[in-house]
């Protein structure tokens, strides 16, 4: 089964030069099942040509936030729209469960409680889990059709199903101990409120829920058109 990676951001080079780009992160995290991969710089500009370019779709993180003004935006809306009435699975993760909410009629902002860093709790689908996040942007207003099935105090709408055609999630299951460690002093200084940092360095080294997530992810998108 082909999985296309809709890349709207990149790895900072400094890590990435370690754990390759966010393409590569998410082929190590569902690696097992049995997918082969193609990927789209969509933050470059590069797309696919329709939804038939492959039988499941996943967006990733970015730094970037789904309301900002930016020109590969529109076109990557347009295209969830098109998997969605498609019916090929789709999932997405941080920056890609907030666009696929507002490309679908839901709103995105910054959240007015500020930042969501490292090793969190949820309870997504009936189960308690512990993910990293790394997010202030949330969705705030849903769109017709989404089903909360993940949450938290912080985040109430942390995971989404739309119509067993779509799931996504807030968290980054493919955020290992070492990458949080690496983004916290790459990109989080300056950025993040350091008490939030330290605490994510604090709980580092502390069990995640990865590999379930990812494995909830490979079921998903193996259900198919």
């Amino acid at each position: 089964m082909k999985i296309g990676i809709l890349l709207t951001g990149h790895a900072p080079e400094e890590i990435k030069a370690v754990t390759g780009d966010y393409d590569t992160m998410f082929e190590h995290l569902l690696d097992g099942h049995g997918f082969t991969y193609d990927s789209y710089a969509v933050v470059d500009g590069a797309f696919p040509d329709s939804p038939a370019a492959a039988d499941g779709w996943l967006i990733t993180g970015s730094k970037h936030g789904a309301y900002e003004d930016h020109p590969w935006i529109p076109p990557l809306e347009r295209f969830i729209r098109d998997v969605y009435a498609d019916g090929r699975p789709m999932v997405g993760i941080c920056f890609g469960h907030q666009i696929i909410a507002q490309a679908l009629g839901g709103k995105v902002e910054k959240f007015d409680k500020g930042w969501s860093v490292g090793r969190t709790h949820y309870e997504i689908e009936g189960r308690q889990m512990q993910l990293n996040a790394w997010h202030q942007d949330q969705v705030t207003e849903l769109p017709e059709g989404a089903k909360v099935v993940g949450q938290n105090d912080f985040c109430r709408n942390a995971a989404l199903l739309y119509d067993d055609r779509i799931y996504t999630v807030q968290p980054h299951p493919e955020h290992t101990a070492d990458f949080v460690e690496r983004l916290v002093n790459s990109r989080g200084r300056g950025l993040v409120p350091d008490a939030l940092l330290d605490n994510a360095l604090a709980q580092v080294d502390l069990p995640t829920d990865n590999q379930i997530m990812a494995d909830r992810m490979a079921a998903f998108l193996k259900r198919g058109k």
